[in-house]
């Protein structure tokens, strides 16, 4: 499916900004959050109060939490005490929030800084931390069960092919008892967080399943979990990722980031999605050919980040709601030719403007994309909160059954400004030259944003339209770029900027029997056979546990 615009106008005047919802007021409080001032930090907790108030059925835990920091850093501690006890359990009807989590992290201590003195604040850790000690064995056990596997065979490395063959065809794969698990990960020696896994009804171990990861927005106001409920992620604004997962046999995952360790504005935590994966597939069976990226808002942003970045793992990438731009460096549009995108966006976004979608949208089409742009009109930028976002997933999940990565693609195109996002399916570990000179077809494409939609200073809902002057891309380091095809044993590669980089290679790709040909800028760098290594076979998948793109071997190339 190639590049087009689908305009549809679903509903209008009812469905618009003016209609209060619970989101309404998240997402309001969200942007004045936005602008970073006290004032604005004042007239969100405002917000946050009457979403509360107006709709009490839809309270969720980190919303409360938010209003938690924003009291506290307003020196509001009666409000500040009264919500967190909320997180206790303290709750009329008796029915709490396992907000525990949010209080024993140690993002805490910095978040409630100005509680720390008052006596109500080690009553409610010592009642939190009670909570959690409580959960976290349940936790344990149910962690250790996920993982259990058949015993996995003893491989003899000297024999390249067995190995080969051995793990390309186990299964080594358990029963599950449950369909739910909260799942640890940790960040870094002291930092931790969880993902949420939802398995098919009827999991069979023997058959492998296609995989959909959801990358949740608000990052910058988010905290680390170190457990995640059904009810979180499974119902709400998720209810039809759930709906047409379990249609479908899908399976749902479901991290959880931060500030400082997310999938869009900080390196730090880029490398989550990738490890999380290779552990999930160390436990069930999952279809190397058919794992997916989705998110809404800054977790929409995250896919594309992964898309022009690291898409080596993934089949496909669909947003709601994105600002498609890579914020830790260029956004380096071309990389999407290895996959595709569909983006579903609304016109009363003031996340992303229709305008700046219109011109990424004929961007993509100049280069030939695999990329579609879905727009629902009379819609804010909370679009799944509403019913009427049902035909998006349908069109979602639609796009995923059919669509498969493809596993040897015979061209690649990668361009990069960071080594540690050096690698694109069988272009691996390639290393910058940023100091040779550009090639002249190497060249970064962008556009102007002229027009924004912001919300006004009072309380109508009113989107205005504001003039701006920016590029669509930032491009702060200067970068490299390769293109690469192969056929009948023979690789020609171009390289702009390169230093180094080397050839996965898989006997799906090459005939073993005759000799490879390597031809970097027209020059012959390589004419040999390529044999089985076992040892790098097995190495290389501990590494990235793919059954389906097993590599043999490597050929390193060093450019003159």
């Amino acid at each position: 499916m190639k590049q087009c615009v689908i305009w549809m106008a679903l509903i209008c005047g009812t469905v618009g900004m003016a209609q209060e919802t619970y989101s309404h007021w998240v997402a309001r409080a969200e942007a004045r959050l936005e602008l970073e001032e006290e004032s604005s930090q004042k007239e969100a907790l405002l917000y946050y109060q009457k979403a509360f108030t107006q709709f009490p059925d839809s309270i969720a835990v980190e919303d409360v939490y938010e209003g938690v920091i924003l009291a506290a850093s307003l020196q509001e501690k009666d409000l500040a005490f009264s919500y967190l006890n909320q997180l206790l359990g303290d709750k009329k009807d008796g029915n709490g929030f396992p907000g525990w989590r949010n209080i024993t992290h140690q993002d805490a201590i910095e978040e409630c800084k100005n509680l720390l003195d008052d006596p109500r604040w080690q009553v409610v850790v010592k009642a939190a931390t009670k909570q959690k000690e409580q959960v976290e064995l349940a936790l344990k056990r149910e962690e250790e069960a996920f993982f259990q596997t058949k015993l996995q065979v003893l491989y003899a490395p000297e024999n390249g092919k067995e190995v080969y063959e051995q793990l390309k065809n186990e299964l080594v794969f358990l029963p599950k008892a449950q369909r739910d698990y909260s799942l640890s990960f940790q960040l870094n020696d002291s930092t931790k967080t969880s993902y949420f896994i939802h398995l098919p009804k009827n999991y069979n171990p023997t058959k492998s399943y296609p995989l959909l990861f959801f990358l949740h927005g608000a990052v910058r106001y988010s905290s680390l979990l170190d457990f995640q409920t059904a009810e979180l992620n499974l119902g709400g604004w998720n209810r039809y990722y759930t709906k047409y997962a379990d249609q479908h046999d899908v399976i749902l995952v479901f991290p959880r980031a931060n500030k400082q360790y997310n999938w869009m504005t900080s390196d730090e935590g880029f490398f989550m999605i990738p490890t999380i994966l290779k552990r999930i597939k160390s436990a069930i069976n999952i279809d190397d050919d058919k794992v997916f990226l989705a998110g809404h808002s800054n977790g929409a942003t995250g896919v594309f980040s992964y898309l022009m970045k690291n898409a080596t793992p993934f089949a496909g990438f669909y947003g709601f709601n994105t600002h498609p731009k890579v914020f830790t460096g260029g956004t380096f549009v071309a990389n999407i030719k290895n996959r595709n995108f569909i983006n579903f966006s609304t016109d009363q976004d003031y996340y992303y403007p229709p305008n700046a979608n219109d011109d990424f949208t004929a961007l993509m089409n100049q280069i030939k994309a695999d990329y579609k742009e879905v727009r629902y009109a009379g819609f804010p930028h909370w679009f799944p909160e509403f019913d009427e976002s049902e035909p998006a997933y349908q069109i979602l999940f639609a796009d995923l059954m059919q669509r498969k990565r493809e596993t040897f693609p015979s061209s690649l195109t990668w361009e990069f400004d960071d080594e540690a996002n050096g690698s694109m399916d069988w272009l691996q570990d390639i290393k910058l030259d940023t100091l040779a000179p550009k090639a002249n077809w190497q060249s970064s494409s962008n556009f102007k944003i002229t027009k924004w939609l912001e919300y006004g200073e009072d309380d109508d809902d009113t989107l205005k339209e504001v003039v701006v002057d920016e590029d669509a891309f930032d491009f702060p380091r200067a970068s490299g770029k390769i293109v690469a095809e192969y056929k009948n044993n023979v690789y020609r590669i171009k390289t702009s900027r390169i230093k180094s980089f080397a050839l996965a290679i898989s006997p799906e790709m090459i005939d073993v029997k005759k000799k490879v040909k390597v031809y970097v800028n027209d020059q012959l760098y390589y004419n040999s056979k390529v044999t089985y290594d076992g040892v790098f076979t097995l190495k290389n998948f501990v590494k990235n546990k793919d059954r389906k793109r097993l590599w043999i071997n490597l050929i390193p190339i060093e450019l003159k």
